[in-house]
């Protein structure tokens, strides 16, 4: 572990909003960009965290809605660091819905964002080492490299042959 390394635990984030009239569509249902604007800040925050840098969002991962967050519920967002790379870090987030009068707490939906961290130039700056501790962290850490190189792939900035972590899911 280098000196710098830091754990998942260290980046977790948590953040809550009430969900109010201004942020329902007609069926009164969150806005899904309300909540991708919200999501940005968590995994912003849990970035910033690890590296303790300017960081910027670099991509944002298909986003899926489970269940719709209700007016008047509260939605709480889960964010933290599951695999750092050279400048960039790649960030897990749930989101969960909470009906509070009738005690009912469900999942709306995952994603996962990138982020880049910038140095005081403005320049992509190195991050520090991610070290996973639970099985469910190793397990994420492990399959972020995949993920990485389908992104790189997607925005055309990797060719598929170069891809060694993803040949072995075809091959």
């Amino acid at each position: 572990m280098t000196r710098n390394a830091r754990t998942a635990s260290h980046s977790f984030t948590v953040m809550s909003e009430l969900i109010l009239p201004s942020e329902t569509n007609t069926l009164g249902n969150l806005m899904g960009g309300k909540l991708m604007y919200w999501m940005d800040i968590a995994a912003g925050i849990a970035a910033q965290k690890h590296c303790n840098t300017v960081a910027v969002t670099a991509s944002v991962d298909n986003i899926s809605f489970s269940s719709p967050v209700k007016l008047g519920d509260v939605l709480t967002i889960e964010a933290k660091v599951t695999r750092a790379f050279n400048s960039s870090m790649e960030i897990y987030l749930k989101v969960w819905g909470e009906d509070l009068r009738a005690q009912h707490k469900y999942l709306s939906n995952e994603a996962y964002f990138t982020f880049v961290s910038l140095g005081a130039n403005g320049k992509p700056y190195t991050v520090p080492e991610l070290i996973p501790e639970t099985d469910v962290e190793k397990e994420m850490y492990n399959g972020a490299l995949r993920r990485r190189q389908l992104r790189l792939i997607l925005a055309g900035k990797m060719k598929p042959e170069e891809a060694g972590e993803l040949k072995a899911l075809f091959v």
